[in-house]
């Protein structure tokens, strides 16, 4: 399967390394896309990461999955139309797609969590629900083809429920 993984500066480094790895090593192509290809973007610790393609010129009829990471990268992630509608098309398409922490930020902005039930860090639990969702105190959550999580202590229940919504295309 290919993967996206957006990326923006002050992403939460485990929350964006641990399901990119956890993913590759199981066999999948993972690009990482941001802003502009090439572009190095450091995370919330000073780890770098590299993107490989511009959200700008990648299709989601390219992808089956597509990664968010929490951090404060989805603070600026949802300002950018392409981001939006590639989360949108994702989402319309029955792609599967993960977030994790405060990624729920991006598909709140993308309009996609109405009538869904999904986890988030409790920061932005207020967020979630305002936008539609019923929001739920777990480890992960899976609605469909959202994979939901919380923070980075619930990351190896989050990449396990990845790599089984992925099973299920």
């Amino acid at each position: 399967m290919r993967v996206a993984s957006l990326i923006h500066d002050d992403f939460e480094d485990l929350e964006f390394w641990y399901p990119t790895l956890r993913l590759r090593e199981a066999g999948h192509t993972v690009d990482v896309v941001g802003e502009s290809v090439g572009r190095v973007y450091h995370g919330k610790y000073g780890v770098p990461a590299e993107s490989t393609h511009a959200w700008g010129e990648v299709r989601a009829a390219d992808y089956q999955v597509l990664l968010v990471p929490g951090g404060w990268a989805p603070d600026k992630l949802r300002r950018f139309p392409d981001v939006l509608e590639l989360v949108r098309a994702m989402d319309r398409d029955g792609k599967v797609i993960g977030e994790i922490c405060h990624a729920g930020w991006v598909l709140i902005s993308a309009g996609i969590l109405a009538g869904r039930t999904v986890t988030s860090t409790p920061g932005i639990r207020d967020d979630m629900v305002n936008a539609g969702a019923t929001w739920v105190d777990e480890a992960v959550v899976t609605d469909g083809t959202l994979v939901s999580s919380r923070r980075p202590p619930d990351l190896p229940a989050y990449g396990a429920a990845l790599l089984a919504a992925i099973g299920n295309l």
